[in-house]
Formats: C-alpha cells, sequence, structure tokens
C-alpha cells in the first residue's frame, strides 16, 4: 500500500486497508460509515479532532508499513 498523506481521503484509505479503521476510531471518529466522514481528508478530520496530523501520518504508515 501507498504511503498515507494528510491530502488523501478518508474513505479511500479505509477501503485500501480496512485495519487502518482503528486510528481514525481512536482520534474520535466514530461514524466512519458517514459520507461526510469519508469524504474528508485526514488533515480535515486531525483538524476537527484536535490531533496532529504529522504524529497521526507517523503512527498510521508505521502500521501500513508493518502489514
Amino acid at each position: 500500500m501507498e504511503k498515507i498523506t494528510k491530502d488523501m481521503i478518508i474513505g479511500d484509505i479505509l477501503d485500501m486497508d480496512e485495519s487502518t479503521a482503528k486510528f481514525f476510531l481512536d482520534m474520535g471518529m466514530h461514524c466512519l460509515g458517514c459520507p461526510a466522514s469519508r469524504g474528508e481528508t485526514v488533515e480535515e478530520a486531525c483538524c476537527v479532532h484536535g490531533v496532529n496530523v504529522d504524529k497521526f501520518l507517523e503512527d498510521i504508515n508505521k502500521h501500513i508499513d508493518s502489514n
């Protein structure tokens, strides 16, 4: 899988690797099935939920690399 970037759409990431859902749930996105949340970029979601986007990307990409 390609590296996750801040401009990627959450729905696309989840479609590529469902195991990434836990990272979005952990940030407080509990409605991953909603069209609005699936259409957000990683950066938008991090901003709304008060999460440091760089730290989030580091963590989720470590997970991707380990699979």
